[in-house]
């Protein structure tokens, strides 16, 4: 392509990047060098190549961005087709993610998509230093967390004062059906994932007395294999993984035994995903309409052309169209995001057991940890408390679960590291006791 060809290529982005008007930012210079910095040097990851992802790699695509990474573990399904347009059915079966670079980079030319087959925690600090804005198009509560805690851990502070240089910006959408929301979070500056949990719908979850003795729906049959049959048979020596075709498919077997013990029809391969997963469906429509939102916000970010979103869209077209825009606050005492230290109150270390603490991490709204490992430091020493992702640390450890704070040796004051898959970092608490020592002797 030539550069007369080029130039007239984005011309309809150059009007808007090198002349003012009257909705600009106010401290936006127009200079045709914006629109070079676009397409030659602005790096940009997309995470996550399914619904919202496909739309996000298309719009930035067509926006002028060349340097594009994708990363995303999944392969294609047939299901996938009906709203991931980059993938055709010849494709089952396939990386998502290097399907849809092949895809793009094909369609759109000077386009370079680099697509990353494999899980976001497989790259640390050096990898996701390197871009200058991330966008996510995530199903997973699990993975938003996990990626707002890495954007967080970047940022570098010099006596208190967060140094600009080290903020990567992202760019967040999620829909459910025909609702959905965007947002744009400035580490460091504004609410976080963290802050704002409260925000995502709870997972939906059954009595276990129901799922245990009288089951009546097929979800009843697939949720007992989930957290009865599995921890107890142990089939792989490993935690469920909903991406793992070998896990489902046991799954999928026992519920399909137990569906028939109880003549309860319904039990499919999908929607055992779908109850392991927690997957909501979607619709084109309302993915496209958010990966336009976001895409938006990427290139006013990279352009600083228009005043970002502050902060926080929700979207909703089940009854006409209708959108509202606020700005999240940010929490003061967040786990991520505040640099306060966190404490953890305990009433009464005697009679509080570890397996209590880790029921505090998991089911308080400002924690909602999902399997977290605990080590502390005793007399100078580490020592593990708890670890149940790894299977010969977890027998280990068992035991702990049903002793006191007291009968671990943990004192008021003391600090305890948590690990749990929904931060990159480790967390720090310090307990902190309402009796102390001399009143408990």
């Amino acid at each position: 392509m030539s550069e007369t060809q080029e130039q007239k290529r984005w011309g309809h982005l150059r009007k808007v990047l090198e002349r003012p008007g009257p909705f600009c930012h106010p401290e936006f210079e127009p200079s045709p060098e914006i629109m070079d910095f676009i397409v030659t040097s602005c790096k940009v990851l997309v995470v996550g190549a399914g619904g919202l992802g496909c739309e996000l790699l298309k719009d930035l695509a067509l926006m002028g961005f060349k340097q594009i990474h994708v990363i995303d573990m999944d392969t294609i399904d047939l299901s996938n087709l009906n709203r991931q347009f980059l993938f055709r059915q010849k494709d089952i079966g396939q990386s998502k993610a290097k399907v849809a670079a092949a895809f793009i980079n094909k369609r759109v030319p000077g386009c370079q998509v680099t697509p990353h087959f494999c899980k976001i925690q497989d790259y640390d600090e050096s990898f996701y230093r390197s871009f200058h804005i991330m966008v996510c198009g995530l199903d997973s509560i699990v993975a938003r967390r996990w990626i707002n805690g890495m954007i967080l851990s970047l940022l570098s502070y010099e006596d208190g004062v967060l140094d600009n240089s080290t903020i990567i910006p992202l760019v967040d959408g999620g829909t459910e059906g025909f609702k959905g929301n965007a947002r744009v979070i400035v580490p460091g500056n504004n609410a976080c994932v963290e802050c704002t949990l409260d925000l995502y719908p709870p997972q939906i979850t059954y009595p276990l007395c129901t799922i245990a003795n009288t089951p009546r729906l097929p979800e009843h049959c697939i949720e007992y294999v989930k957290v009865v049959l599995w921890p107890k048979e142990n089939p792989f020596n490993a935690p469920l993984d909903g991406d793992d075709s070998q896990h489902i498919g046991w799954v999928y077997e026992k519920s399909l035994e137990r569906a028939s013990q109880f003549n309860i029809p319904g039990v499919t391969y999908r929607l055992v995903q779908g109850v392991v997963k927690h997957i909501i469906p979607a619709v084109a429509s309302t993915n496209a309409v958010i990966a336009g939102v976001c895409a938006t916000e990427v290139f006013k970010i990279a352009t600083s052309c228009c005043l970002p979103l502050n902060n926080y869209m929700v979207f909703n077209d089940v009854d006409g169209i209708y959108t509202y825009t606020y700005a999240a606050e940010r929490r003061d005492n967040c786990v991520v995001c505040s640099q306060v230290p966190q404490t953890l109150p305990i009433e009464d270390p005697s009679k509080v057991k570890l397996k209590d603490l880790i029921k505090i991490l998991c089911e308080d709204e400002m924690f909602q940890m999902k399997n977290p490992g605990l080590t502390t430091v005793i007399d100078g020493k580490n020592k593990t408390l708890y670890i149940s992702t790894i299977k010969s640390i977890e027998e280990r450890t068992r035991d702990n679960l049903n002793k006191t704070l007291v009968e671990l040796g943990l004192k008021d004051g003391m600090d305890i590291m948590v690990a749990d898959a929904t931060s990159p970092m480790t967390l720090v608490f310090t307990l902190k006791f309402a009796t102390s020592d001399v009143e408990m002797k």
